[in-house]
């Protein structure tokens, strides 16, 4: 009995320093990269959980009495940052057709020229197609490029790749949560959100703006839509180091980062185009749409006027639909949602159709 009571309180012991380890994402300058930030952190009683690879940071858990002053102490340290896990899912009159799109400026050109060759495909009132994706003029597009060989990673809750309007284009993905698991969607958005882009054009449900492109489905949600800093820049590397080509993060929360912007500062020069929902608290634009290597997505209805939930600021390049979209649900059919997460989508797709008219990347 006794010794059965001596377990219990090692266990509880256990569970308890366990739960006051402090998890950090830290930055290193580059001569320390590899091993040697490793062994920096091992020698104050860190234990690193991540390691990063298109930036110098990795991520490591410490006993609570560890504090940031001697983190930073430690040789190559630039910064010491929470890995917080946080929730990232949740008026004016302004006409879309007179946004313009900054970041895909050379993009859209590239399409208008290539579409005064030929007529569109389809007609806009075809049946299959949302509202959203009629307002965007994506069939116009349709009878050049439908973004076959181009890849989006949808940086979300997953995708659920056996529904019948995404598996004939989904190519597969990652899961950053639990990386022996597949990213298969347990909330929903993220299926929605892949379904705007490229759902298949099968005359059944729906069609996404880019109906032939890959998609990617890249986990660093749970099933709540929470997830750690350190998940979704995860994603973003995995992204960049996988060639995508497009990324979609119709996600936001928290403040400034260091480390969230090198990473999307990385993948930006990889050439990934970074396509990021703009928030919908009403209030300024949200990050990551923050940062100057995103394209900030905020959310019109059907009537052309910007969403009132939607964010605002100097940083928005485009306002897409994103009032009672009607896309693909998770466990089959479909469904409809509203937020800047499902403007998001939009522009991404335009960008994959974009991309696959020859239009220039970041790199």
């Amino acid at each position: 009995m006794r010794i059965l009571t001596g377990i219990l309180a090692a266990a509880l012991i256990a569970l308890a320093a366990q739960a006051q380890a402090a998890q950090k994402i830290i930055g290193f300058e580059a001569a320390y990269r590899g091993g040697a930030m490793v062994r920096s952190v091992e020698s104050i009683g860190g234990k690193v959980t991540r390691q990063f690879k298109i930036i110098d940071a990795l991520v490591a858990v410490f006993p609570d009495d560890i504090k940031d002053a001697a983190i930073y102490s430690l040789d190559g340290v630039t910064s010491v940052e929470e890995d917080k896990v946080i929730k990232w899912i949740e008026s004016s009159e302004l006409s879309m057709n007179s946004v313009p799109l900054p970041g895909l400026k050379n993009a859209m050109t590239a399409i208008n020229a290539r579409l005064e060759l030929s007529l569109p495909a389809v007609k806009a009132d075809d049946a299959e197609l949302p509202w959203g994706v009629k307002r965007v003029n994506a069939a116009g597009a349709w009878n050049f490029t439908e973004g076959a060989g181009i890849k989006v990673a949808v940086i979300d809750t997953g995708v659920d790749f056996n529904h019948a309007d995404l598996k004939a284009n989904y190519a597969g993905g990652y899961n950053t949560i639990i990386s022996t698991m597949p990213p298969l969607d347990d909330h929903g958005h993220g299926t929605h959100v892949a379904g705007s882009i490229a759902a298949v054009r099968n005359g059944v449900g729906v069609a996404g703006v880019a109906p032939r492109a890959s998609i990617y489905g890249v986990k660093v949600l749970d099933k709540n839509g929470s997830g750690s800093y350190s998940n979704v820049m995860a994603g973003i590397e995995w992204a960049a180091q996988n060639k995508m080509d497009v990324i979609n993060m119709s996600l936001g929360g928290g403040g400034v980062m260091e480390a969230m912007q090198k990473v999307i500062t990385a993948a930006n020069d990889a050439g990934v185009t970074i396509v990021c929902a703009a928030g919908n608290d009403s209030g300024p634009v949200n990050y990551p749409a923050k940062y100057k290597e995103s394209i900030a997505v905020s959310a019109s209805d059907s009537s052309d006027k910007l969403a009132y939930f939607s964010s605002k600021g100097p940083e928005i390049a485009v306002i897409a639909p994103g009032v009672s979209i009607y896309s693909t649900k998770k466990g089959g059919g479909y469904t409809s949602m509203s937020g800047t997460s499902m403007a998001c989508p939009h522009v991404a797709g335009l960008a994959a159709l974009a991309i696959g008219a020859g239009a220039n990347t970041p790199a």
